[in-house]
C-alpha cells in the first residue's frame, strides 16, 4: 500500500492487522491480516506478515492514534521534546509485532489513518482484555488530550470525556510528562504548545492548504 492510504481504506470501519514499526509516540504502522489467525495469518506458509523493511515497503497502513498528542522524537534538525522516547518506548512494547484492530475515521494532513486503535494482551491485568491504547497513554501521562484547533478526532463525545477525565487523573498524580507542571519555576509546556513553539504547527496550516 503506498504512503498515501488510498480512499478504500478509509471506507473500511476497522482494520485488523499486525504492528510492524513504531514511528513516534502516536503512530505506527500497520500490515493488514484480514480474518487474523483464523485466515491462516501466522501459521499457513502463503500468509505471512513481512518482517523486512524490502518486503513491507508500501505494505503498510500509517496509522496516527485518535484523540492524543504525544511528544516527539526529534525530526528535520527540531530537538525531541521531553518525554519523547518515554512514550516511544512504551509505545513500541505495548505494540510492536502484535495484533490490533483500528477504528477508521479519516486520513490527516500527513496521509496517514486516524483511528481508535484496540489490543489485547496476555500480560495485562486482567488477561485479553480490550484496551484502548490512546486511553492507556494518557493513563500514563504519555500523552495529552489532542487540543489542536482543527482536525481533532476522537470517535464520539462520550470518548472525548473518557479521554479528558483521565487525562485530569494523569495530571493530578504527576504522571509521566506532568511531573513537572505546575511546579514553580518549571518552563513545562505540552507537545502542542512545544510544536507551536518549534514552528510545527505553522507547518500543518501549510499542509492543509
Amino acid at each position: 500500500m503506498p504512503p498515501a492510504s488510498p480512499p478504500s481504506w478509509l471506507r473500511r470501519r476497522t482494520v485488523f492487522g499486525q504492528v510492524t514499526s513504531v514511528g513516534d509516540g502516536d503512530n505506527f504502522r500497520l500490515y493488514h491480516t484480514p480474518g487474523g489467525r483464523l485466515a491462516g495469518w501466522g501459521w499457513l506458509p502463503w500468509k505471512r506478515v513481512p518482517v523486512n523493511k524490502k518486503e513491507l515497503k508500501d505494505q503498510t497502513i500509517h496509522i496516527r492514534l485518535a484523540g492524543i498528542d504525544a511528544p516527539e522524537l526529534a525530526h528535520f534538525g527540531r530537538p525531541e521534546q521531553p518525554f519523547a522516547r518515554d512514550a516511544h518506548a512504551w509505545l513500541t512494547s505495548y505494540l510492536l509485532n502484535r495484533r490490533v484492530r483500528a477504528y477508521v475515521y479519516r486520513q490527516d494532513q500527513y496521509s496517514r489513518v486516524v483511528a481508535s486503535v484496540y489490543v489485547r494482551r496476555a500480560f495485562d491485568l486482567p488477561p485479553f482484555r480490550r484496551r484502548d491504547v490512546s486511553y492507556e497513554m494518557l493513563k500514563r501521562g504519555l500523552a495529552t488530550v489532542y487540543e489542536a484547533k482543527a482536525g481533532s478526532e476522537f470517535g464520539g463525545p462520550d470518548k472525548e470525556k473518557k479521554y479528558r477525565k483521565i487525562e485530569r487523573w494523569a495530571k493530578a498524580r504527576a504522571k509521566g510528562l506532568w511531573k513537572d507542571y505546575g511546579r514553580t519555576g518549571s518552563d513545562w509546556e505540552s507537545p502542542r504548545e512545544c510544536k507551536t513553539r518549534m514552528g510545527l504547527a505553522d507547518d500543518e496550516k501549510k499542509l492543509k492548504l
